[in-house]
């Protein structure tokens, strides 16, 4: 049997990759670094052997996709950001095995999902610049779920939570870390402004949600947590719409989760968007939730 053994919520804030050169943007993003860092290390010490990154920079239309390469090997720069984010060399072994067994057991609750494992699919920004702190060493297999959902709903994503790990937990010998690649709040500075908000949320309306989904997390207040996030989606301009967290949350239980998030790096503002790094701890799933039976076998393919 396998298991999900940690999961979080983690920033791809491309200032981070600013932070590691040399430059006037040096070390400005060290404690988001150092979160990454820390949430990597915990990762370790649990016996993780695989990390599946809820990538909300894939943009998706039609089935949840799933990344299932042998390996990924390549360099990734920014389409949105180039300047900032380009030239990333990135090496990772794959899971094919667990992409496949996501798709199926998605599939097998009614959702449109593929495995995919042509490798001139590569990695985008928003697994690569976090994969260098959580993973420096590369030994982690890695599997990318496309997260970047702008038309499907935030139940079936979190009913999508729910299917990967009961794929997870079906794996022989597999260890999993299921962490959220996204922002909280999304609202990105235009160009002439840019420079006035490296360091800030939009508005402090942006900033007050940011901070009391943060404070929900914090104190395992998970039916008002998982009502808020359509809100965060709309008002908040989250980025893919929430489903990153969606689908963690629905892999925790959604709103019949118990435990209390630790949050690693607080909030912080980043080129007007809002950012976090929050650990999750895993706990046993209710019986039932969303009408689905959690413990209800895959179907076959």
């Amino acid at each position: 049997m396998g298991t999900l053994a940690l999961a979080a919520k983690i920033s791809h804030d491309p200032l981070i990759v600013a932070s590691e050169r040399a430059g006037p943007m040096h070390g400005c993003r060290r404690d988001a670094i150092e979160g990454l860092r820390a949430i990597g290390d915990r990762c370790r010490a649990l016996g993780v052997d695989t990390l599946v990154v809820l990538d909300a920079r894939w943009p998706v239309l039609g089935a949840y996709r799933v990344n299932g390469a042998a390996e990924f090997v390549g360099q990734c720069t920014s389409r949105e950001l180039p300047d900032l984010v380009h030239g990333l060399a990135y090496e990772h072994p794959g899971h094919p095995a667990l992409a496949i067994a996501i798709a199926r057991a998605a599939r097998s609750i009614g959702l449109a999902a593929t495995a995919h494992d042509d490798a001139a699919l590569g990695l985008d920004w928003g697994a690569v610049v976090p994969l260098r702190h959580l993973d420096p060493p590369c030994r982690f297999r890695v599997v990318v779920v496309s997260a970047g959902c702008e038309w499907h709903t935030m139940e079936d994503s979190a009913r999508f939570g729910l299917a990967l790990r009961r794929a997870v937990q079906a794996q022989p010998d597999t260890v999993v870390a299921l962490v959220a690649s996204g922002s909280l709040s999304h609202r990105f500075a235009p160009p002439g402004e840019l420079p006035a908000y490296v360091n800030r949320v939009w508005n402090l309306m942006l900033e007050g949600i940011d901070h009391e989904l943060a404070d929900l997390w914090e104190r395992g207040r998970w039916k008002d947590a998982c009502e808020t996030l359509p809100m965060v989606a709309e008002a908040g301009f989250g980025l893919g719409r929430m489903h990153d967290t969606a689908m963690l949350l629905g892999a925790l239980g959604w709103d019949r989760y118990t435990a209390c998030a630790e949050i690693v790096t607080p909030c912080w503002g980043s080129c007007g968007t809002g950012q976090v790094n929050a650990l999750f701890p895993v706990t046993p799933l209710p019986p039932t939730w969303l009408g689905l039976d959690v413990f209800q076998a895959a179907a076959p393919p």
